[in-house]
């Protein structure tokens, strides 16, 4: 403006880098960056390589040589891997993979080396807004009451029902050992669960649908708030995708989150005001 001030040609939040000021818009597509957590789906098979709708500009790559080899086989591709490629992936096929690099043009290369990383199945596919993703220490999070989730970075949760003696992912490593289940799975996916635990998968299924409708945060702390708040009140599964019940449980999230930012300012303030011994 001719008065000096600066205004943004989007609506959305302010950041700052020395002097450099921009606008980070609500909406908008995926910007990936290198070791994100992503859940994404196959959308072509090509030579030596996949690509993947990760929800950003443009579709990621997954190169052959960037996947475990069944049975956790170290050594170099042949062009006998090449052609059993649809083996491993085929379109459509969800999996969880980690973002490894960018090359020049903006594409972001992806990679599944770890054994917590694969293709996924018996769960379901929930979308949100990627800014409402909250950068976490563990993106793989296992609730109390007995469903799982992987958050990813581009705003896809997978949500599946944790299988009897299902492994910690913090146990699970880089080195490749035999895996028992079908080439590149989970391990979860040959489960059956039963009609309680469905429920259990749809109601937190619910509840991130209504922390994106209401534009909150999604990470396990108010997916669980939204599914206690939802279980406290005695609403059904159905009934949380009622405009009515969806606002009561995002205005419970809202009053407990201010409640534990007060408690944790407090907090804060108790231990900057302490000056130790001796002063």
């Amino acid at each position: 403006r001719p008065d000096g001030t600066l205004v943004a040609s989007v609506a959305g939040v302010v950041e700052r880098v020395n002097k450099l000021v921009s606008a980070r818009p609500l909406h908008s597509r995926y910007h990936g960056e290198v070791g994100d957590v992503v859940v994404c789906r196959v959308a072509e098979v090509g030579q030596r390589r996949w690509k993947v709708d990760v929800n950003a500009r443009q579709d990621a790559v997954l190169m052959l040589s960037s996947i475990n080899l069944p049975g956790g086989v170290q050594r170099r591709r042949t062009a006998e891997d090449q052609l059993n490629m649809r083996q491993f992936y085929v379109e459509n096929d969800l999996l969880s993979a980690e973002v490894q690099a960018f090359f020049q043009d903006g594409a972001m290369s992806v990679h599944t080396r770890s054994l917590k990383y694969g293709k996924l199945k018996g769960g379901v596919l929930v979308h949100v807004a990627p800014s409402l993703m909250k950068r976490l220490k563990q993106h793989f999070h296992r609730f109390d009451f007995g469903v799982s989730a992987i958050f990813g970075m581009n705003g896809n949760v997978w949500v599946y029902c944790t299988p009897p003696g299902a492994i910690e992912t913090d146990e699970l490593n880089d080195v490749a050992m035999p895996i028992a289940t079908e080439e590149g799975d989970l391990g979860h996916a040959e489960y059956v669960p039963t009609a309680e635990e469905r429920e259990r998968v749809c109601r937190v299924r619910n509840c991130l649908v209504a922390l994106d409708a209401a534009y909150i945060a999604v990470s396990p702390t108010s997916v669980q708030a939204a599914y206690d708040a939802s279980v406290k009140a005695g609403v059904g599964v159905r009934e949380m995708l009622l405009p009515e019940v969806r606002l009561q449980i995002c205005q419970t999230i809202l009053e407990h989150t201010a409640g534990e930012n007060d408690r944790s300012s407090r907090a804060m303030g108790a231990h900057t005001s302490y000056d130790g011994p001796g002063q």
